[in-house]
């Protein structure tokens, strides 16, 4: 696919809209500040569907042993992401620059192709979402409001990485604001003193592993992609500071203010609401309140969606040796349409079980980018890299066995370990090859 001149990108040029550097490292010229390039990560996992799972967490495990796993869950994320962010900032490379390097020039196809497609399922999901949380609420159309805010949150991606900055500049001070409302309406009605004390009502119907699993899961893929987003940083410390304001400062804040709200007992049906929070803003029916509402789940879950197709929409720009404003067109418009079907409704488990065998793809980057990064310089360019595919594999299957064999560890966990020690193992056992061949 290529982009005729004069359509697409020749009117975002125009429009003053500079590029998104699709195919190439993103030069020190164009580099954002770290303010900039936090933004646009901060504003990303403080969102209503990262309180949800955190409340889910909590609800079946207790408070305390729900707070252990979010915190687990979520250090275990900073390193992972950090790694990668790393990388991203000290290179200017995009998550499919890097995948290119580690996975071959045309095996990165695979790895790219397999998360930027999975992204864009978040999108349809999400976009869904707004619809249906909007008809709950409200009991407006959700057809119209899904068809609506596509269309917006297509055109906030078109804009490029600035406006997920300006949307994330305003989505994270907007939760907190609603969170804090939503507390303090809480503590009318519910002890919060005892949330501590809070035992849960899973009935040992989800393990320790599968919390950290479930935490994990959420951001996942867009964590393994975070090199879209810290690409821009000006070296990689400025990239690792920017993650670490998601992972765990603002994923911890949506996910507590979820489990905390479940632990006083102020949201219904928690073991499968999770930390929705919003009816207890609509409970009160305040015309204020309301209207807060629906600019905050616009905006929250707008937020999640831009990200997500930004994402998808560069990967698949490069996959296509196209433009990221044309794939953000094509790719928005298919996940409207999935959106307004409903199909979103038959895939959040299958794209959740998907989040499982990605760790052990970006162990694999971690380990050939950052553990053994003075190969790069050396090695020679390949079409496809058989080591990398095979330590994501066994990473992939070590997974898979684990969620349905032995659902008290994590499975993301064990195949994020096992991805980067099969290749930090299969490298040398092929480097000691090699030299007994050379010799």
């Amino acid at each position: 696919m290529t982009t005729p001149p004069g359509t697409v990108e020749s009117t975002a040029a125009a429009a003053g809209l500079e590029s998104e550097f699709e195919h190439t490292p993103v030069p020190q010229t164009h580099r954002k500040s770290l303010l900039t390039v936090s933004a646009v990560w901060f504003g990303f996992p403080m969102i209503l569907t990262n309180a949800v799972p955190g409340g889910l967490v909590v609800a079946l495990l207790g408070f305390w042993q729900g707070l252990a796993a979010i915190v687990v869950a979520n250090l275990i994320m900073f390193v992972y992401v950090s790694l990668l962010s790393y990388r991203a900032g000290k290179t200017g490379k995009s998550f499919a620059l890097q995948a290119t390097e580690t996975f071959g020039t045309a095996g990165y196809a695979i790895a790219s192709g397999f998360l930027a497609t999975v992204v864009v399922g978040w999108f349809a999901f999400n976009t869904g979402a707004t619809g249906a949380s909007l008809n709950k609420a409200f009991g407006w159309n959700e057809t119209l409001v899904v068809a609506v805010a596509g269309v917006a949150f297509i055109a906030v991606t078109y804009l490029g990485i600035k406006a997920l900055s300006w949307l994330g500049a305003i989505a994270a001070p907007l939760f907190i604001v609603a969170v804090i409302i939503a507390i303090a309406i809480a503590a009318q009605r519910h002890d919060l003193g005892q949330i501590v004390n809070f035992q849960g009502v899973g009935g040992g119907a989800m393990t320790f592993g599968v919390a950290v699993t479930s935490i994990m899961a959420t951001f996942a893929d867009s964590g393994t992609m975070t090199a879209d987003f810290t690409r821009w940083s000006k070296n990689g410390r400025e990239a690792v500071l920017a993650t670490v304001t998601a992972f765990p400062f603002a994923s911890l804040v949506a996910q507590l203010s979820g489990g905390l709200l479940v632990a006083a007992g102020a949201i219904a049906s928690a073991q499968t609401a999770g930390g929705d929070f919003t009816p207890i803003l609509t409970g009160v029916n305040n015309p204020l309140l309301n209207a807060l509402v629906v600019v905050f789940v616009v905006i929250n879950l707008g937020s999640v969606c831009t990200h997500c197709l930004y994402n998808g929409a560069l990967g698949w720009s490069h996959l296509t040796r196209s433009k990221m404003r044309l794939l953000t067109l094509v790719l928005g418009v298919v996940g409207v349409v999935v959106a307004l079907l409903g199909a979103w409704n038959y895939f959040v488990n299958w794209l959740a079980f998907l989040g499982v065998i990605v760790p052990p793809l970006g162990a694999v980057l971690i380990a050939d980018q950052i553990i053994l990064r003075k190969r790069l310089a050396d090695r020679a360019e390949s079409k496809i890299r058989p080591t990398a595919f095979i330590a994501w594999a066994i990473g992939a299957v070590a997974a898979v066995v684990v969620h349905f064999g032995a659902p008290m560890l994590s499975d993301a966990v064990v195949g994020l370990i096992v991805g980067l020690v099969a290749y930090l193992a299969i490298e040398r056992l092929a480097g000691t090859a090699a030299a007994g061949v050379g010799s």
